[in-house]
């Protein structure tokens, strides 16, 4: 039964990885692949012997960051992730495809509170669109409520407050 075991334990770490390196977005040099068949064949091997880690050793666990903090913010137009070394307009989305909050990135990496999680050009950007249509005005809900007890009422007739 051992054997078996281990046999499918070899088959299933053959397919992940066969099913990796076939996802385009994974570029992957010749050297790298056999390190990525035995981590997946150990994985495997431990999640079917039910030895797998547990909570308190993932917590422990320490996170090598692809790029140093100064590269991760060295340009305006993206924020380069430490997860994996790619640039990104808004970290959001890609840290909860890892399964991670903001808070838990800037914990895992040792970054500070203010750590931006939105490129500076695009914020600006953004910024600069909420103020041309008119948002973030004090006056404006004065204004919209004098508009909306003006409108006429679909019957024809006009409101009267």
């Amino acid at each position: 039964m051992p054997e078996e075991n281990e046999l499918n334990a070899v088959e299933l770490a053959t397919e992940i990885t066969i099913a990796w390196l076939g996802n385009q977005n994974n570029q992957v040099s010749a050297d790298e692949v056999p390190a990525f068949l035995r981590s997946i064949h150990r994985t495997v091997t431990e999640l079917a012997s039910g030895a797998g880690t547990s909570g308190d050793e993932q917590k422990t666990e320490e996170f090598t960051p692809a790029v140093s903090v100064r590269k991760s913010l060295a340009s305006k137009d993206h924020i380069i992730s430490m997860i994996d070394g790619k640039p990104y307009k808004t970290l959001r989305r890609h840290l909860s495809t890892h399964g991670l909050t903001p808070e838990e990135y800037r914990q895992r990496y040792n970054l500070k509170p203010d750590y931006p999680m939105v490129a500076e050009s695009y914020s600006a950007k953004r910024s600069e669109m909420a103020k041309k249509i008119g948002l973030g005005q004090k006056g404006r809900a004065a204004k919209s409520a004098t508009t909306f007890s003006s409108a006429k009422r679909r019957g024809g007739t006009a409101k009267t407050a």
